[in-house]
């Protein structure tokens, strides 16, 4: 990207907002505020030692949860109900009684509203080894946890309860993760959540907009499309950190945090239901080339916060229009003890962020792709 257009504009040092057309949000830039000196809050850098199976984790194979349950000895993966839960397949509903409890018997509709939510939630151990995180792992492991998702999102979109399926992991105490052992969790819930709802209308407005030209038209399809068109033509305007046959990381234009990213199918696959094997494997190799960039960056246990957006069951009315994805948000800023925050004017008005896109881009690309404890 020019430093400078004609009339003295600079993306580097000038502010500006960025549209995300995922969500209908803005995004304030200001490249400049990067400079200002940093007094505040300082983490504790995530470079601690952990044995490969800890006695007293709740996750290791063979261990006691804390709910007194043993875990299976396992050798892979291993999935089990989450013993918090978040939600819960069978309770009642809320009814208007119960609403005039909270909310005053005379309380109007519009102002007081209540629904039921209904699930389950489980957790999915990526690994035995407690020391490892998923960019230590071999990419025939990484490859048995996107099969574990398959089978997982499979199993639970044949359930008629189940409305939506969210994959994630919260990696790192600075993500509030509760258990270094490596994995994740699954929340299915009867409702699609806000988020991926937003994004959802995002891809059927783009579809319809653009059905004259193209029935099948889609934002993220033409969204990758544009960034290797971008990245094509220069360094100074790619937004890629890596990418293979099948599948991109990019920087996203409007990223929030400073180090987000986004993995996106190169062609149009609404859910990992419809990974094949080959399809698999360069999955399973752009998440272990992100993530190990990640924590090359730093020199640490990179923390973030992922997740899979696609469609929101495999018999979902709307899963044609969905395209496979996946979103990172790590908190780190300027180090390994440096953060963002989410506060101020990003709580009142909107996000705002100070390194580019480019410059966060730039940066992960630089990074080697062997990782650093190798």
């Amino acid at each position: 990207m020019a430093s400078l257009d004609e009339e003295g504009f600079s993306f580097s040092d000038h502010s500006h907002r960025r549209f995300n057309p995922l969500t209908g949000s803005w995004v304030l830039c200001s490249p400049h505020r990067a400079k200002r000196p940093w007094l505040g809050q300082v983490e504790e850098a995530a470079r601690e030692q952990r044995p490969a199976h800890d006695p007293a984790c709740f996750l290791c194979p063979g261990n006691k949860r804390a709910t007194g349950t043993t875990n299976d000895c396992y050798t892979s993966t291993y999935v089990f109900p989450n013993d918090y839960a978040a939600v819960h397949a069978e309770q009642p509903d809320c009814s208007a009684d119960s609403l005039a409890l909270v909310a005053g018997e005379n309380a109007s509709s519009d102002l007081f509203r209540v629904e039921s939510a209904r699930g389950q939630c489980s957790v999915i151990c990526f690994s035995p080894r407690h020391d490892l995180t998923l960019p230590e792992l071999g990419l025939d492991e990484i490859c048995q946890i996107i099969r574990t998702w398959q089978s997982v999102y499979h199993e639970l979109s044949a359930n008629s309860g189940i409305a939506y399926i969210q994959i994630f992991e919260n990696k790192g105490a600075a993500m509030g993760c509760s258990n270094p052992h490596p994995h994740g969790q699954v929340w299915a819930l009867s409702v699609v959540p806000s988020e991926p709802a937003k994004e959802i209308e995002s891809l059927k407005a783009y579809r319809q907009a653009h059905m004259s030209a193209n029935p099948n038209a889609c934002l993220l399809c033409a969204y990758v499309s544009a960034e290797e068109g971008n990245a094509a033509a220069g360094e100074q305007s790619s937004r890629l950190v890596l990418q293979n046959k099948s599948f991109v990381a990019l920087v996203p234009f409007w990223a929030t945090w400073p180090f987000e990213t986004m993995i996106v199918a190169k062609h149009h696959i609404a859910s990992i239901a419809d990974l094949c094997e080959p399809k698999i494997a360069d999955l399973a190799e752009i998440m272990q080339g992100l993530t190990c960039r990640y924590d090359n960056l730093f020199q640490c246990s990179f923390p973030y916060s992922m997740g899979l957006h696609q469609a929101p069951t495999a018999t979902h009315p709307d899963a044609a229009c969905c395209h496979l994805h996946m979103h990172f948000y790590p908190p780190l800023l300027r180090s390994a003890t440096v953060r963002k925050f989410l506060v101020g004017f990003e709580m009142m008005a909107e996000p705002q962020r100070d390194l580019t896109a480019e410059q966060a881009a730039s940066r992960l690309r630089a990074q080697s792709p062997t990782h650093y404890k190798s």
